[in-house]
């Protein structure tokens, strides 16, 4: 495939992390943000800490000097309250893809349903950045799991947040970032529902449907003006019956990223950044003997995966997508319905014939 162009939106960590990804598949890379100081940020210390040197082909530019039109990805790596907003702006510039960072949106699912509305009557296929599905973990996991009759289903991503304000120095804290407001998006509920998205993916490989019920149990934290929430646990029920676990938390030291689905014949297991700089999947089906898969990656590889995992799907505008918008939707009505359940104290069924609306949520 020819070189893609590319317009990122956010030049932030995710924005220097899909530019230098884009720029390793030899894209057109036009990265842009409102701040001036975020694009010298990345000029000057970001991009040649994290990748060696500084690479003059990224054309940086102010965000109001750069339009919409003629570009065939448009990612946006801004703060979640601003997500669909930009999403539903890029649309008007008809790119061939447009690759939302997760999560989505906020709890609020402000606009949600009406950019996948908007999307589909264009055209544009809509990518959600919950890359961790379509890596090699991940995919290696699918595969055995297709293979067990699913008695339940445990993930987590329990990890401390100061790695993430370690990435980001100019940051003093949760509150001066989106990071510290549940609302717009922040908290363990936003920033890690890479777990509620896996625990999702894996229900689908393993034919148990979509999650219908929610019932969690949040503990939020007030601090300054901050507010959001540093444990979020979920029990879930799938259209099938299926029952499992979420936790995600900003507090866990040393990190734990895993998921397991325990079959009737056996079981899979994965560690996200189980060892140093490699992920790993054992797994064990029926009389066969145990198996172990080591994937070495880094943080830089999952984006490089996550932009040749959309370029494979571009020739086919239906091609079937573990990051599609929908499957990024689908998530987003699960956090949702976690911050529902905890201010109720009873759990959530998710009503889909609503769409991705508030609408969709119904206390039991």
């Amino acid at each position: 495939m020819a070189s893609l162009k590319t317009k990122i939106v956010g030049a932030g960590s995710i924005g220097n992390h899909l530019a230098n990804a884009a720029r390793q598949l030899g894209w057109d890379v036009v990265l842009c943000d409102v701040d001036p100081e975020a694009l010298a940020r990345t000029r000057e210390e970001i991009h040649p800490q994290r990748y060696g040197a500084w690479d003059e082909s990224i054309d940086l530019q102010l965000a109001g000097d750069v339009g919409w039109h003629g570009y065939d990805l448009i990612a946006i790596g801004t703060p979640p309250d601003s997500h669909v907003p930009l999403a539903l702006e890029a649309l008007e510039g008809k790119p061939r893809a447009i690759l939302v960072e997760k999560p989505l949106c906020g709890p609020d699912l402000a606009d949600a349903e009406l950019l996948r509305e908007r999307a589909a009557a264009q055209g544009v296929a809509v990518f959600v950045g919950y890359d961790h599905v379509v890596g090699e973990a991940a995919r290696t996991a699918a595969e055995v799991a297709a293979r067990l009759t699913p008695l339940t289903l445990d993930v987590e991503f329990r990890e401390h947040w100061a790695g993430i304000f370690a990435a980001h120095p100019w940051l003093d804290g949760p509150a001066d970032t989106y990071l510290g407001y549940w609302r717009r998006g922040g908290g363990a509920s936003g920033e890690h529902s890479h777990a509620i998205n896996l625990w999702q993916h894996l229900a689908h490989c393993v034919g148990a449907g979509d999650v219908e019920r929610v019932s969690a149990s949040l503990d939020y934290v007030r601090q300054g003006p901050a507010e959001y929430d540093r444990l979020c646990a979920l029990q879930l029920t799938t259209r099938e019956g299926l029952v499992g676990r979420v936790v995600q938390d900003v507090v866990t030291r040393p990190p734990r990223k895993w998921a397991r689905v325990q079959g009737e014949q056996g079981f899979v297991e994965v560690g996200i950044g189980a060892l140093p700089g490699r992920d790993r999947v054992s797994w064990q089906v029926g009389d066969d003997a145990p198996g172990e898969r080591t994937i070495e990656k880094t943080r830089p590889d999952d984006f490089i995966a996550e932009l040749r995992h959309i370029e494979a799907s571009l020739p086919d505008a239906q091609a079937a997508s573990p990051i599609r918008l929908a499957r990024g939707l689908d998530t987003m009505l699960v956090v949702a319905a976690a911050h529902r359940s905890a201010a109720l104290g009873r759990s959530i069924r998710i009503d889909r014939s609503r769409g991705c609306t508030p609408e969709a949520l119904r206390s039991d």
